[in-house]
């Protein structure tokens, strides 16, 4: 599991990494075929209430699947992103399960 993270005006936070690699080796023990992820953090200054943003990128054979979420924290971004990509992952399984 080969997982990059990115901030952008954001500082690195060692346990935002901690909690957002937990988060994806449940998927990428899920999904064997997952390659690698790219997180990246953001904020974005004109919504002060929703203003984080995460965004991650999976890896793996056929078209990268990306997902983003901007919430009141990282923390429940990082959650609804992941949630996201479950989502087209499972789409994703199926199409792999008919061939």
């Amino acid at each position: 599991m080969t997982v990059n993270f990115e901030y952008v005006n954001v500082d690195v936070s060692e346990t935002l990494n901690a909690f957002t690699e937990e988060k994806l080796k449940k998927i990428f023990n899920r999904y064997e075929f997952l390659i690698s992820a790219t997180v990246h953090f953001k904020i974005d200054d004109k919504q002060h209430e929703t203003g984080k943003i995460c965004s991650i990128e999976l890896s793996l054979p056929g078209p990268r699947i990306f997902a983003t979420s901007m919430e009141r924290n990282f923390e429940v971004s990082v959650r609804e992103t992941i949630s996201d990509l479950e989502r087209q992952l499972k789409k994703r399984k199926e199409v792999y399960k008919t061939h």
